[in-house]
């Protein structure tokens, strides 16, 4: 298996100062690369959650040596409260949330996060429950993808967008990356050079949309904070180019990372 090289690592351990034991929370433990480095550190015990099953397949031979010193769970990070209400665990010593999309999620195959190659368009983060990427598309009315898009890619071609996605789906099933990324393309008219793909600011707001990343943050934050003891510390990244991502992590995080 590859070596994962987790980011910010030197500044999550000098944050969280996990030599001083305790337990600890990753709250989205991917790979486990951040989780390993706080028990190299010196963490007596790290719960880490996850919703994605294969990221916790490859955390537990990340942590293979620490397995004794490791609980690996299968669950969303908003569900904190519940993992440590099961464990009987009332205080932790330090959080840590590293929230948004994984270079592994995006270049797994299968996954349909990308619109680089031809996958089934799933995107589900936790491909064990919830609707797809496909059926979301299926069902919904124009008014609402126009709005997705928008909202969570600040596209503004939005409409012109769920104009031709609910066309499409008139003729035939949208079933794959290929077809989805094809129609955005298409309903965007062209104007020279652009870094980015056209496609992309689609494919991240119906990502957001499927996995409902900015829901219920805030009270995520707070169960969070609740949970810590006296002078522990919590450290939350949310990695998005979206702006409306941006502005409630600038709102927020000031009062919960302390």
């Amino acid at each position: 298996m590859p070596v994962h090289e987790p980011v910010l690592t030197r500044e999550v351990l000098a944050f969280l100062a996990p030599e001083r034991g305790g337990v600890f929370v990753d709250c989205t433990v991917g790979l486990g690369g951040h989780a390993k480095a706080m028990l190299d550190a010196g963490a007596t015990r790290v719960i880490g959650l996850d919703r994605d099953p294969a990221a916790l397949a490859m955390a537990a031979e990340t942590l293979r040596a620490w397995r004794d010193r490791v609980d690996l769970v299968h669950s969303d990070y908003r569900a904190i409260d519940a993992v440590l209400e099961e464990r009987g665990i009332a205080r932790i010593d330090g959080a840590l949330a590293d929230l948004g999309m994984s270079s592994f999620q995006l270049e797994a195959e299968g996954r349909g996060f990308s619109f680089q190659r031809e996958d089934p368009l799933d995107m589900r983060m936790d491909t064990t429950t919830g609707a797809t990427a496909a059926q979301l598309l299926r069902d919904a009315e124009e008014s609402q993808i126009a709005d997705v898009i928008y909202r969570y890619g600040e596209e503004r071609f939005s409409r012109r967008i769920a104009r031709s996605i609910v066309h499409r789906r008139e003729q035939e099933p949208i079933q794959t990356t290929g077809q989805l990324a094809s129609i955005v393309r298409h309903a965007i008219p062209r104007r020279g050079f652009s870094r980015i793909d056209p496609a992309t600011r689609t494919f991240q707001a119906i990502r957001i949309w499927v996995n409902r990343e900015l829901e219920n943050l805030d009270a995520f934050l707070a169960a969070v904070v609740t949970r810590l003891q006296t002078g522990a510390r919590m450290v939350a990244r949310i990695a998005s180019s979206n702006t409306r991502c941006a502005r409630w992590r600038n709102a927020r995080m000031p009062r919960f990372v302390s």
